[in-house]
């Protein structure tokens, strides 16, 4: 099955918990970093649809929203451990990229362009598990 590229209207997830498989979640300390980040992404041939940002608040009251209708088998899951974590980040102000990477390689250039710009994490999203880049 081939990967789907995620947009700010469609939301993955299972078990109502956040799940963009095939994507590499960055939180960046603020939207300057953010923005910087993604100037350096565009630059080592990402396209433009393949990077969603997201500011402080639209970060919050998403995972606040996913949070709420988060199945209670989820519950014990990475997943909304992560999504506690991404909503304590936004509420310190950080700012978001969701990064379309679906190959280890594409991954791999985004954790290297991200650390370069002070990111506080970056998480690649698999269909069985979640990876740690940083």
């Amino acid at each position: 099955m081939a990967l789907k590229r995620m947009t700010k209207a469609d939301h993955p997830h299972s078990l109502g918990a956040f799940k963009p498989i095939g994507h590499v979640v960055v939180a960046m300390p603020d939207d300057d970093s953010a923005a910087a980040a993604v100037r350096a992404l565009l630059q080592q041939g990402f396209e433009r649809d393949d990077v969603l940002e997201y500011s402080a608040a639209e970060e919050n009251d998403e995972m606040d929203r996913m949070l709420q209708h988060t199945s209670d088998f989820a519950g014990f899951g990475y997943e909304v451990s992560l999504m506690r974590k991404y909503k304590a980040l936004a509420a310190d102000g950080a700012s978001w990229l969701i990064v379309f990477a679906p190959d280890d390689e594409q991954a791999g250039r985004v954790a290297a362009t991200v650390r370069g710009h002070g990111a506080l994490l970056a998480e690649k999203y698999h269909r069985l598990v979640i990876e740690d880049l940083l």
